[in-house]
């Protein structure tokens, strides 16, 4: 499968507590088919204390979301599209919005 949703592309969550937000993608955790959205479903995790010096913290993280839950933000229209995969003439496979018509890559 190739992968619609890659690093550095801004995402808008379609679904769940975060819905209509928008974010840029930290990671793509590709054999789980999920993916990791900055500033995006928070969640709080306790750390166990490892000594004196560092004592137990409940710290806030982002936890993956599906791939399926999200939608590539296209720069040209702006809007969250599906994406395409188009093959150019010099042989290059890139990704196009199927809204607009416009290469993503």
């Amino acid at each position: 499968m190739a992968a619609k949703v890659r690093r550095n592309d801004t995402v808008q969550i379609m679904t769940g507590k975060d819905k209509g937000r928008r974010g840029e993608v930290r990671s793509v955790l590709t054999k789980e088919g999920r993916v990791i959205v900055t500033g995006a479903n928070l969640v709080k995790k306790h750390r166990r204390a490892r000594s004196q010096l560092e004592p137990s913290q409940i710290l806030t993280v982002e936890a993956p979301l599906d791939a399926s839950n999200v939608r590539v933000v296209c720069r040209s229209c702006s809007q969250a599209v599906r994406v395409g995969f188009r093959l150019l003439e010099d042989g290059r496979k890139v990704r196009y919005c199927k809204k607009c018509n416009e290469a993503i890559d």
